[in-house]
């Protein structure tokens, strides 16, 4: 199964290698710090992260339909992780909870629960983009002035070294690298004016940002400016195959029974699918041909991947936003990008290790401070608030909870908030009326919404119980409404009975047995079956 999917992948090589080539060493850039940073605030090996990198690559994307995601090491799950190593007393008892955890999302893809990632509005999808934009420039500027002590990549406000962005921020311009901020200053120039510049444009600014930080950073080496060694990155460097097969870690299955393993499996099953689903979600949105991921074979693809990832010694993954929206920005196609990252990953490790610990993190920090203006430009907020603050208010709330949070806390806040509006619209939205005037009195026309919930019954009936005397007729039309709920029914029989009482006339139309909204599945099955009949029809000679 996975070689026929490598084979379908390498088929669009021709068409869109060009593209998925440079973008895929902009996400090999970007992924590779975030990797070591993650698997060091998890309190992990430094390989674990690059090896769930590259398997987020080579295994994930091949088995995942999203074109443009990219997976990797959960920053969201990094305080999880670290307890979870605690708590459970051995990082191979916790591998083995990332294997369950693994096989739980695979169990989640079959019985088709991706339906939920459908259900988040879009004003807090596109809140999360811009707040997790917000905290990557939040995050990276102490990179970007040298301070290179905090826990590279984690998005949490409140870091695992009890430091949080903003005394993290207080302290880093307070001990600025002069070296390092010239870095990132000149590969900021280089991100914005390189594009302008369509005949070297073909050359990926973010590899002619490495290569101009790592001359920059070798010729300061001897003077004040020189970088020093935690100001670079810095990957495990082997010297044979044997100590190759050395880095890696796998589970004790001897644990199976243990009640906190399952325990843990469960959380970081139920967290990593929720924070890939949002991301696959936010990846669409900005997908520039407007794709839309298979959320069911995303969890397969990622349940197969934690349990690849914990059988070798990785750590929990998801689809992450940050990786794939520097995907997008990179002008990526199709998931090759993701696979060809994953290759360059395992080829730093195995190659060039020393190589890649001569690039600087401030030039890496650019990259993603370029990428974080991308995704929370003020374009964004201006579309937002002329949409109406029905959809302004839920997404800057979520940047707000977000950038103060996590990133599913914040999502969480926000959609409490988009929820309220959703009820509030609801309520208010029950029915139109018509009021035509006769000599008699007046009549009145209720056409009710197209679906009256239990939500419109208080609306509804203040409505009804507080007409003026001198409407005689009334009519409550339901012949649009797809579902009346049955406490709305009854309020309005109730007041039939009250209004003849009274000598008003009531008439309704299309109330009684009104059918609930179709059933979605069965509704798929006709189509598709309709559909296979009609093209057995056009195959039969005439």
């Amino acid at each position: 199964m996975f070689g026929t999917r490598v084979s379908a992948i390498l088929k669009l090589s021709k068409r869109d290698l060009k593209y998925d080539l440079p973008a895929s060493v902009v996400v090999f850039l970007v992924a590779l710090p975030l990797c070591l940073g993650i698997a060091m605030a998890s309190g992990a090996p430094l390989f674990a992260g690059l090896l769930t990198g590259i398997i987020g690559g080579l295994v994930v994307a091949s088995f995942s339909g999203s074109q443009l995601s990219v997976s990797g090491p959960a920053a969201g799950l990094t305080v999880i992780v670290f307890g979870a190593i605690e708590r459970l007393g051995a990082y191979e008892t916790f591998l083995l909870a990332v294997v369950i955890a693994g096989i739980i999302q695979v169990a989640l893809g079959v019985i088709r629960a991706g339906m939920i990632g459908n259900y988040f509005p879009s004003a807090v999808i596109i809140g999360m983009l811009a707040a997790i934009g917000i905290t990557i420039i939040l995050k990276q500027l102490p990179h970007a002035v040298g301070y290179d002590s905090s826990f590279f990549g984690e998005e949490s406000f409140v870091q695992a070294d009890n430091e949080n962005t903003f005394s993290a921020l207080q302290k880093a311009f307070g001990a600025i690298n002069y070296g390092a901020f010239i870095i990132c200053a000149v590969s900021l120039a280089i991100l914005i004016l390189w594009p302008r510049f369509k005949k070297l444009s073909i050359v990926p600014a973010p590899l002619v940002v490495v290569v101009m930080g790592v001359l920059i950073s070798q010729s300061l080496i001897g003077s004040n400016l020189a970088l020093g060694q935690n100001h670079l990155v810095v990957i495990p460097v082997v010297s044979s195959f044997n100590e190759f097969l050395g880095l890696f870690t796998f589970p004790d299955f001897t644990q199976i029974i243990n009640k906190d393993v399952w325990i843990m499996a469960i959380t970081i099953a139920v967290i990593a699918s929720l924070e890939t689903l949002l991301s696959l979600e936010a990846v669409d949105k900005i997908d520039p041909f407007k794709r839309v991921s298979p959320t069911n074979r995303e969890l397969l693809a990622q349940g197969i991947g934690n349990m690849s990832s914990g059988l070798l010694g990785g750590l929990p993954m998801t689809a992450v936003i940050v990786r794939s929206s520097a995907n997008v920005n990179a002008g990526g196609r199709s998931r090759q990008s993701a696979m060809l990252h994953g290759i360059w990953l395992l080829l730093a490790v195995i190659l060039i290790p020393t190589v890649i610990n001569l690039i600087p993190l401030a030039s890496l920090a650019a990259i993603l401070l370029h990428t974080g203006y991308k995704l929370a430009k003020g374009e964004i907020f201006k579309q937002m608030w002329h949409k109406g603050l029905d959809q302004f208010i839920p997404f800057m709330v979520t940047i707000v909870a977000v950038v103060f949070t996590d990133l599913l806390t914040g999502v969480g806040v926000g959609l409490l908030v988009a929820m309220f509006y959703i009820l509030r619209n609801n309520l208010f939205n029950a029915f139109e009326y018509d009021i035509e005037e006769n000599e008699d009195g007046a009549k009145i026309t209720f056409t009710l919404a197209e679906e009256v919930t239990f939500l419109n019954k208080a609306a509804i009936q203040k409505a009804l119980y507080s007409l003026p005397r001198r409407i005689s007729d009334v009519i409550i039309d339901g012949s649009q409404s797809r579902f009346i709920d049955k406490d709305v029914i009854e309020v309005i029989k109730d007041f039939e009975q009250n209004a003849a009482s009274k000598g008003k006339t009531v008439e309704l139309v299309g109330i009684v047995n009104k059918k609930n909204v179709p059933n979605i599945k069965r509704f798929a099955q006709t189509i598709l079956k309709n559909d296979s009949l009609k093209k057995k029809a056009i195959k039969q000679p005439l």
